[in-house]
């Protein structure tokens, strides 16, 4: 791989986590009018019609076995991960969810040594981080309260970090079959959306388009479904492809920040003691982590 390649890269999953850092932003606001179901559908129907509109190529896919790599990929990046993320964030703050699923470079990494077979050793300081980031996460989650303490959303987007993981080996394995990363992210939208119809009648769900014709709820809409769906899952796979699953994971590190930073100033959400304490925690182990991760090795 070239310099301009890694270059690439990084500024891709740049792009991406800037833009996903403040996602929690808009869905917090549209939860006020939209069930979490809801605006999953709508943002990744709007995804999808986007990226058919900039590359409207039929994609051909013989080989049944990435048909279901891509399958598995729309159910965990897709349906699973948002619909999750989306219910958490009903229940906790979206301070909260930014940190929690940071989280998901510890389980990425751990999946791509047991599964991809890379040869990458997890050290020490790999584990002794994941304590300190979890402590972190304890410490902002329960803030020293006693009494109606309520960690749903919190266990929740920690279990969307895990899917997270999944979606990010899936996608190492997608991004070595060679086809465009357009096509790709639309093919896996597309199952991600068929996943998500049976969900359309468990959960609240109308196709009610009146809400549309508030503008707050019409731009943060449009910012999700182009934004953080077509633009940044395309984005995304661009880095996974040029600096593989765990190095474009690191990148997640930097939501916590972007997505604290944002709900403080737009949602007025407070920023404790206790809420800095469990973020510093928490990016201190994934940091030590990191240290002993294949990340920064040169071969």
């Amino acid at each position: 791989m070239n310099q301009n390649d890694k270059t690439k890269g990084h500024c891709a999953a740049l792009i991406t986590i800037f833009i996903w850092g403040m996602t929690f932003i808009s869905t917090k606001i549209l939860l006020e009018a939209f069930e979490p179901v809801e605006i999953l559908f709508f943002r990744f129907v709007m995804g999808f019609a986007a990226l058919w509109a900039v590359f409207p190529k039929k994609m051909h896919i013989t080989d049944k076995k990435q048909e279901v790599t891509f399958a598995a990929a729309g159910l965990c990046g897709v349906c699973i991960y948002y619909l999750l993320e989306n219910v958490a964030l009903t229940d906790t703050l979206a301070s909260n969810v930014g940190v929690i699923v940071s989280v998901s470079p510890f389980f990425t990494a751990l999946l791509t040594h047991f599964f991809i077979k890379e040869n990458e050793k997890l050290g020490g300081l790999f584990f002794v981080g994941f304590v300190v980031a979890i402590t972190g996460i304890g410490i902002m989650t329960f803030q020293g309260k006693a009494v109606e303490i309520r960690p749903k959303g919190d266990m929740l987007a920690l279990a969307a970090a895990a899917v997270w993981a999944c979606y990010a080996v899936l996608t190492r394995k997608i991004s070595q079959y060679g086809y465009n990363s357009i096509q790709t992210t639309r093919h896996i939208f597309l199952y991600g959306i068929l996943f998500m119809i049976p969900a359309l009648f468990v959960f609240p769900f109308e196709m009610d388009l009146q809400r549309f014709f508030h503008m707050p709820y019409t731009a943060h809409m449009l910012f999700l479904g182009l934004g953080a769906s077509a633009l940044c899952f395309v984005t995304w796979g661009i880095a996974i492809k040029s600096l593989g699953a765990i190095k474009t994971s690191v990148y997640i590190y930097i939501v916590p920040v972007i997505t604290i930073a944002t709900s403080a100033i737009v949602l007025k959400e407070p920023v404790t003691p206790m809420t800095v304490l469990g973020t510093a925690m928490t990016l201190a182990g994934l940091f030590l982590s990191e240290r002993k991760t294949p990340f920064f090795t040169k071969k």
